[in-house]
């Protein structure tokens, strides 16, 4: 026979605890109620529950207090917060200190039951299945702390803000979050905000009834009404204009939207997932972005690290991109030779772990299909490395430079570099540059008359040793 489910009412009001324990004994599982904190805490020690919910507000403490009790010492129990109609700081507060989704006063049935069902999920999901983040590659320590994140994130309804340049795996991370979430017989939706007309979002968001404008025939639900039950993404979220920001923030703190066109509200059951390669901060600074909104969006950030961040992890991912190309031409997996391998491994990639696939995508064109060199990733994808930026000659030897030059011209083209950055840095005193370089001045002389380098005569050369190497006044 299978053990009921379990769960704690915490609650000073009477009458909430009766709405609570009736609605959770129609569904099956059994209550135990407790009017404070102390009590709580009493019959948490006597017993397994499947899900705490907690009023915010209580005469010996708040529903914090509780979230933080239950996070070390009952870790794992599902903890919804109740708050007073409107008060959005608790609730970001309460998701902040752990808990996985909350209620607003007064409590609707409609959104009360879709809280219990996912909380009892995550439980269930807890007993019988692990994660799985398999698909975010990488060895790195950063890449380890963002699959670690993703299974920690899965496990709560709160709004998660994903950080990162374009291409750096953004979506894929959202995508994970879902996937492992007790949301993931839901709909993932995924929309570019920036992609959207402006005069379209709010039509295209909480969607329109019929007659609400020219050529509204009939009634068309909106992004939230498909995602309800799973998880909206807002890709480029920073994208969105001020007005709409305003609709979206009521949105997300109603967990209501009201159709264009429409006289009533409905509620909507809808995870926010948000990202961008902005800087929000700025933008909030700018007054381009608000502030609410912004706090409402980021009560959990996942920072996705830049693609040169993680060089060790590129061999990794090149295998798995070039795997996947593959597949999809139906053609066999090349090999990738050990110069091409170092090559990219000295890249920036501005564009990420997508212009990884790009350049790779483009090598497979261009090989023979047996092997890919380094010729065929093309001298368009020659970067500069974080390392050219070093401040000493020595790093001038790490340029990436391709194997279509000879040895003395390749040896020529870094020595030509290295003295053009020194005289640029010591804004053309060519005996600074020579210290800088570690040669005399007369060396740094003939190189540059070598190189093609001096705009002088001989004779003019000659007269700048004494003004070079004469002190300033």
């Amino acid at each position: 026979m299978t053990q009921k489910l379990t769960c704690l009412i915490v609650d000073d009001e009477a009458d909430i605890r009766e709405l609570l324990v009736m609605t959770l004994e129609r569904m099956d599982i059994d209550t135990f109620s407790a009017s404070n904190l102390e009590e709580a805490k009493l019959l948490l020690k006597q017993r397994q529950y499947a899900l705490c919910l907690t009023d915010m507000q209580m005469p010996d403490g708040t529903g914090l207090d509780l979230v933080n009790y239950i996070s070390e010492f009952h870790a794992g129990l599902p903890v919804a917060v109740i708050t007073a109609h409107a008060s959005a700081d608790n609730a970001v507060s309460a998701l902040k200190a752990g808990a996985f989704d909350y209620l607003s006063k007064p409590i609707s049935l409609k959104q009360l039951r879709p809280v219990i069902e996912f909380a009892i999920k995550l439980t269930t999901q807890a007993q019988t299945s692990e994660t799985s983040t398999l698909e975010m590659l990488g060895e790195s320590d950063s890449m380890a702390y963002v699959r670690s994140m993703i299974v920690k994130l899965a496990r709560s309804q709160a709004p998660v803000y994903i950080s990162g340049e374009s291409g750096s795996g953004k979506e894929l991370a959202a995508k994970l979050i879902h996937k492992n979430s007790s949301r993931v017989d839901g709909a993932f939706i995924a929309v570019n905000c920036g992609a959207i007309p402006e005069n379209l979002m709010e039509s295209e968001f909480f969607g329109y009834k019929k007659g609400a404008f020219t050529g509204a025939n009939q009634d068309k639900e909106g992004l939230f009404h498909a995602a309800s039950g799973g998880t909206l993404f807002l890709d480029e979220v920073a994208d969105l204009p001020l007005p709409m920001q305003v609709k979206l923030l009521r949105a997300i703190q109603e967990k209501k939207v009201r159709m264009v066109g429409g006289t009533t509200e409905e509620a909507v059951d809808v995870r926010i997932i948000s990202a961008t390669h902005k800087n929000l901060t700025q933008m909030m600074d700018a007054g381009l972005f608000r502030q609410d909104l912004y706090y409402r969006l980021n009560v959990i950030q996942l920072k996705i690290p830049a693609l040169r961040d993680r060089r060790d992890d590129i061999p990794l991912l090149v295998n798995m991109l070039l795997a996947k190309l593959c597949a999809n031409h139906n053609t066999n997996i090349p090999h990738i030779d050990i110069e091409a391998q170092a090559y990219l491994s000295k890249l920036d990639f501005p564009g990420n772990v997508r212009e990884l696939e790009n350049v790779l995508e483009r090598a497979l064109a261009m090989s023979d299909g047996k092997a890919i060199t380094i010729d065929d990733l093309g001298k368009e994808n020659k970067y500069s490395t974080s390392q050219d930026s070093g401040n000493d000659f020595e790093s001038m030897f790490n340029s990436d430079h391709t194997s279509t030059l000879n040895l003395s011209d390749y040896l020529e083209d870094i020595e030509r570099k290295a003295i053009i950055s020194a005289l640029n840095k010591t804004n053309n005193n060519k005996t600074a540059a020579a210290k800088l370089l570690g040669v005399s001045f007369r060396t740094l002389r003939y190189r540059l008359a070598k190189l093609g380098l001096a705009k002088d005569s001989e004779a003019d050369l000659d007269s700048e040793i004494e003004s070079d190497e004469t002190p300033s006044q």
